[in-house]
């Protein structure tokens, strides 16, 4: 397995509120996670750091091998990060309404599992396919679902950054979390909306498909979002199963 990720701030921001980071714990096992945060002046930066690094710290503490306690585990973790981060937007005026997305992602032998909330996304690419394992938290994936806006529509509506669920929304967050099974060759994409809202599916197999590094391809699919207009922060973490681990 090899693993690689860059954050930029694009072309139109002041500051990056996205983060990401990799953490290993004490069996050996990489927790991969990205958020990407909202609010006011430096709100954004301080939640989606604070989330990133507390169920990153947590995750060094233990000694999860297989994945079987892993989905609960996650469901625990982000909850009380939620909570955190609500209570420290309502503390300090300067962070008040602050929040997250969050995809963070356990290795294990031949599976990965996947926990998620916002419009930050993870796709499984296979061959020549790319299949999207999340779904977006957001009020234009609910009225697409609802059959009140086209997929074609959704792409460029006015209101396609309002989310539905976050880390550090008032009360008791819903966390999705799923198990799936890597074959050798596989990449697991996780980005913020700064990738997707601004590259395509097709462009993004066509740079995967490359015969260059990781590390060249992550920053590729990073200059690509830019060429077109950068207009959001945009992170890449990349994951290419099968191949020796660098981290």
């Amino acid at each position: 397995m090899k693993i690689n990720y860059l954050s930029d701030v694009g072309l139109k921001r002041n500051s990056n509120q996205d983060y990401a980071r990799i953490f290993k714990n004490k069996a050996g096992r990489t927790l991969a996670v990205l958020a990407d945060g909202m609010g006011g002046h430096k709100a954004g930066d301080v939640a989606s750091k604070m989330t990133v690094e507390t169920i990153g710290a947590t995750w060094e503490e233990t000694e999860f091998d297989i994945p079987e306690k892993v989905a609960q585990w996650f469901i625990q973790e982000i909850q009380e990060i939620n909570e955190e981060v609500y209570e420290k937007g309502q503390q300090d005026e300067n962070y008040l309404g602050m929040g997250t997305t969050i995809v963070a992602v356990a290795i294990f032998d031949d599976s990965f599992t996947l926990a998620h909330v916002g419009d930050s996304r993870a796709y499984v690419v296979r061959g020549n396919r790319m299949l999207q394992l999340t779904e977006d938290h957001s009020l234009v994936n609910d009225l697409v679902k609802a059959g009140e806006l086209s997929a074609e529509e959704a792409i460029n509506h006015p209101r396609k950054n309002v989310l539905t669920r976050t880390v550090g929304m008032p009360g008791l967050v819903e966390v999705d979390v799923t198990n799936q099974h890597w074959l050798a060759g596989d990449y697991l994409l996780i980005n913020s909306d700064g990738l997707t809202n601004m590259v395509s599916d097709e462009k993004i197999l066509e740079i995967l498909e490359l015969d260059i590094s990781l590390e060249e391809k992550v920053k590729k699919l990073v200059d690509e979002a830019n060429n077109n207009g950068g207009r959001d922060n945009i992170t890449v973490l990349l994951i290419h199963f099968g191949e020796e681990d660098e981290q």
